[in-house]
């Protein structure tokens, strides 16, 4: 797992914070799925809203590719909010496009990827989000159960967990992100977002997210 960019890092998760993509509260904690409690919310979707935003990240997601994976041959967007931001990209580098679902179709051919299958086309997946990695990973293993040859992933912003390092280097993928947590909480700082208070809270969650908030 590596960032793409560190000196244009901060850029990225500054201009998440300005549209409300990244959502900050240490003191009222979001529930996510899994039960954690977390200080945390992003919904990079957002930024498709704001084109100035889009054209960064496209730009910045674009030259990522062009630098670790040379040898690319399609992009594969992850359902559903690596489905614009793969497109946009395919688009740019003119390059066949597909995307994965979390689960086959309901009904018809009940395809569990939509688009042209061509076995050992060497394929990018491009997500908005990465925390643990699961359902990334999984999107990863359905490309290649389907033939695929997968030269890695890039995204958008990930909270940098060691779990997610570790769940990537065990099924040998390449991450490249452009933003992550640790580059985004100076910018929250700066900008008012939080207050020199929180930093122990927000600090203390990434380290242990499972088990944050502690109970005294």
């Amino acid at each position: 797992m590596e960032i793409y960019d560190k000196s244009t890092a901060p850029l990225i998760a500054k201009k998440l914070l300005e549209i409300n993509a990244i959502k900050l509260s240490p003191n009222k904690p979001f529930s996510w799925a899994s039960g954690w409690k977390s200080p945390i919310y992003c919904d990079n979707r957002l930024s498709l809203s704001y084109p100035a935003v889009r054209k960064l990240i496209l730009e910045k997601l674009t030259k990522a590719i062009q630098t670790h994976f040379l040898n690319i041959e399609a992009v594969a967007g992850v359902a559903t909010a690596g489905i614009p931001q793969g497109v946009l990209i395919a688009d740019k580098l003119d390059l066949p496009f597909v995307y994965v679902r979390s689960k086959p179709k309901g009904h018809g051919m009940e395809n569990m990827i939509e688009g042209k299958i061509t076995p050992g086309q060497k394929v990018v997946v491009v997500e908005d989000l990465v925390s643990t990695g699961g359902s990334s990973l999984k999107a990863v293993q359905d490309l290649r159960n389907a033939g695929f040859e997968v030269l890695g992933m890039v995204a958008i912003f990930t909270y940098g967990f060691d779990v997610a390092a570790q769940n990537f280097a065990k099924e040998k993928v390449k991450l490249v992100c452009l933003a992550d947590y640790a580059s985004m909480l100076p910018q929250a700082l700066e900008q008012g977002y939080v207050s020199p208070e929180d930093m122990e809270a927000l600090n203390s969650w990434r380290k242990k997210p499972d088990t944050w908030p502690e109970k005294n």
